[in-house]
């Protein structure tokens, strides 16, 4: 005898069924601020908003999460630290809201917006914001920026502010770039770094400490498959799982084991079979293959999640967080989103970055809370059930149950839309094995409706 929970395609009633989703699908960290894509292309912000970079109109930080204003169907946001937010929608259009003091936006002029404005460009495939300039990968392969150039960071030996996007020469075949407080990398598709700008502490590895505004190749680094960068540090991940680091290295953000600068790539002790990298100000963050996420360096805010404040020049374990995804660092503050679709957060918290409904730090993970939510009423009419499933949840092995004669194809698919299982349901028990999938949530469709499988 099977002792089940079961989900009803559906319902044998008739009323009302309220339900309320809760999931993101992309996250992003700016300076002092977090942002999300829900599964539905919208996007949400919360924490600091002194120069609107929340996107809703106003300027009150927020320690919950608010609709950016007027985004539908965003498929992309810009990763990095900084007083701005950059997003793509799906059509290619490239918007930008908050700080545009030193041209951010490469509109030509220095007006700050509290609401998206819409950049005039096309042919973005990647974008970064730093603090005071932004970078694009164009789909012909070169760099593009605009910002501030004290530093050379732009590519160009003009110092000063540049309001409209100058190419970056001796940059070709770029496929993902990154930027600090003076300086910017570039990932070419060969696996090889390039990068310019400020060089005073190593921050271009180049096995010297002095700028250059013309890119240069950082040292002894190959196929490298994912870069990004803090305020004076960079970190590379190679295609064998490891993570390589160089420049400013003060609070051990470098992971190596010292606190000593370095201004050629090292590699990060302890991190191998890593899936996806990011930097804080003067922390690195790590998410490995098994979910799990790993922290080096500053932790005066509690950015390592592991309930100490103390700094580490070795990776240590981020607590109570698995079936993690991707990972995202704000200034002193980190992201995490699980497979379930949830975001978690930690660090810094003065002005409601962690989204929690509160403005305390915190050095281990906190749910952000009402992300996403959106309540939805169905008006459910009186038919026969068509497909149970059950036991839901599970641990692994789901089983249909056809009652109506359905032949249809059921499509499995998880939280970010991507296709996992095919299974064709006829009048019989089908089984459905997600035994090799993360926990979380899963949707079900036929082609007369949807369910959850719940994964425990």
């Amino acid at each position: 005898m099977i002792m089940r929970a079961t989900w009803l395609i559906s319902c044998a009633f008739v009323g009302t069924f309220w339900y309320t989703e809760t999931f993101a699908q992309t996250i992003a960290a700016g300076g002092y601020h977090s942002l999300a894509i829900c599964t539905d292309g919208s996007v949400r912000s919360w924490g600091n908003n002194g120069i609107g970079e929340l996107g809703n109109g106003a300027y009150a930080s927020m320690n919950l999460p608010v609709a950016v204003t007027g985004l539908t169907d965003v498929v992309m946001l810009a990763p990095g630290l900084g007083a701005n937010s950059f997003a793509m929608s799906s059509d290619g259009t490239l918007w930008g809201w908050g700080n545009n003091a030193s041209g951010q936006f490469g509109m030509g002029d220095q007006e700050s917006s509290p609401v998206p404005v819409q950049i005039p460009i096309e042919g973005v495939i990647k974008l970064w914001h730093s603090y005071g300039h932004t970078l694009l990968v164009m789909d012909d392969g070169t760099v593009r920026a605009t910002g501030g150039n004290g530093y050379g960071e732009l590519g160009s030996d003009s110092t000063g502010i540049i309001t409209s996007f100058v190419q970056v020469d001796g940059v070709e075949q770029a496929i993902a770039v990154a930027g600090g407080w003076g300086h910017s990398i570039a990932l070419l598709e060969g696996g090889t770094v390039k990068a310019w700008g400020s060089g005073i502490y190593g921050e271009l590895g180049n096995g010297d400490n002095v700028n250059s505004p013309l890119p240069v190749n950082v040292i002894g680094l190959s196929d490298v498959v994912a870069i990004t960068s803090g305020r004076a540090h960079a970190l590379a991940l190679r295609s064998d799982g490891t993570v390589w680091a160089w420049g400013w290295n003060v609070y051990g953000e470098l992971g190596n084991g010292t606190n000593t600068n370095s201004n050629v790539p090292l590699q990060v002790n302890g991190m191998d079979d890593v899936a996806a990298i990011a930097a804080g100000q003067y922390f690195s963050l790590a998410l490995k293959n098994d979910g799990t996420v790993w922290a080096w360096g500053q932790n005066n805010y509690g950015m390592h999640g592991n309930g100490t404040n103390t700094d580490s020049n070795e990776p240590v374990q981020v607590s109570s967080l698995n079936d993690v995804v991707a990972i995202a660092a704000g200034e002193f503050h980190a992201l995490a989103l699980r497979n379930d679709g949830t975001v978690w957060a930690w660090g810094y918290n003065s002005s409601g970055a962690l989204g929690n409904n509160s403005f305390i730090e915190s050095n281990v993970p906190v749910q952000v809370q009402d992300l996403c939510v959106v309540t939805t009423s169905i008006q459910e009419e009186s038919t026969a059930t068509s497909i149970e499933v059950f036991p839901n949840p599970s641990t692994g092995k789901f089983v249909l149950r056809t009652l109506e004669g359905v032949n249809d194809t059921i499509m499995i698919r998880d939280l970010f839309g991507r296709e996992i299982r095919q299974v064709k349901a006829r009048e019989m028990l089908t089984e459905i094995d997600l035994s090799d999938r993360p926990t979380g949530v899963y949707m079900l469709t036929t082609g007369s409706g949807s369910a959850r499988l719940i994964k425990e």
